[in-house]
């Protein structure tokens, strides 16, 4: 079993180079043997997975995906030219969600191509994006999400508002080690209509996007039934992002500071700014 040290450099890191375009790739066949695949056969149909879903979404499979030859040496000494894929950031993301789940290290890098991917996402859009901008961003985000994740859980038994209000403690349970949504606002000094997803900043509140996401699929993937599975679900997937925060030696969320300014009074000062 592979074993992380807190602060160690991520896995994932330590196997990225830069092409000679000066962007971030990672070889195929480096990403498989790191996640447990022994088989380079049974990598494949997961490369076949993820090019089908960039291509259902319209993203670029030949820039994502490209097919490079590289040569590597023989036990014997020999060298000989082989096949790989020099795989963008988001490519490395797509196989991930289709990798074997049960594979130790899928479960980090699902976390870590998830984060590192959405935070992509915002220095496209702009190289100079600030905090503010990032949380307003990932608010929304988690917000669009944590529907999903409603009507999910709706559908496998979890009904009425309070076991709505008790499937979402559990998941903040399992990220917040054992604090509640209730224990998290008195830890950051909250006042009592004031809520907690507003005054999280950027880090804090993608850890709570991958949280919903993951626990969305979760209960789609499995088909779980009953308010009861559906609530220990949800713990299991916010225990799971916070071990993986830990092995990458990130700051545990309950640790995080508190923002000094909430969502909405960003949304009013932006407003002004646009008047």
């Amino acid at each position: 079993m592979t074993k992380i040290k807190v602060n160690e450099v991520s896995p994932f890191e330590a196997i990225k180079f830069v092409d000679e375009k000066g962007e971030e790739r990672w070889y195929a066949r480096d990403l498989s043997v790191l996640i447990g695949y022994e088989k380079w056969e049974n990598f494949e149909n997961v490369l076949k997975k993820a090019v089908l879903s960039a291509k259902t979404v319209g993203a670029d499979a030949d820039y994502h995906f490209p097919d490079i030859r590289k040569m590597v040496t023989l036990g014997s000494g020999s060298a000989r030219e082989i096949k790989d894929i020099a795989l963008s950031r988001y490519a490395c993301y797509l196989v991930i969600q289709n990798a074997d789940p049960s594979k130790q290290l899928v479960s980090i890098g699902q976390t870590y191509f998830a984060i590192q991917t959405r935070r992509q996402e915002l220095a496209d859009r702009n190289p100079a994006i600030d905090e503010n901008e990032k949380r307003l961003y990932l608010r929304n985000e988690v917000k669009f999400h944590n529907k999903k994740l409603a009507s999910t859980a709706k559908k496998a038994g979890v009904e009425n508002p309070l076991d709505y209000a008790i499937f979402q403690d559990y998941g903040y349970r399992g990220l917040y080690g054992g604090l509640s949504r209730k224990d998290i606002h008195k830890r950051k000094n909250l006042k009592k209509r004031q809520e907690i997803l507003d005054y999280m900043e950027s880090t804090e509140l993608a850890a709570n996007l991958f949280r919903a996401t993951q626990a969305d699929d979760k209960l789609k993937r499995e088909n779980i039934k009953g308010k009861e599975r559906a609530s220990l679900a949800h713990h299991e997937v916010g225990k799971i992002v916070r071990q993986t925060i830990k092995k990458l030696g990130g700051t545990m969320p309950e640790n995080l500071p508190t923002a000094n300014k909430s969502i909405k009074q960003i949304e009013r000062d932006k407003k002004k700014k646009l008047k």
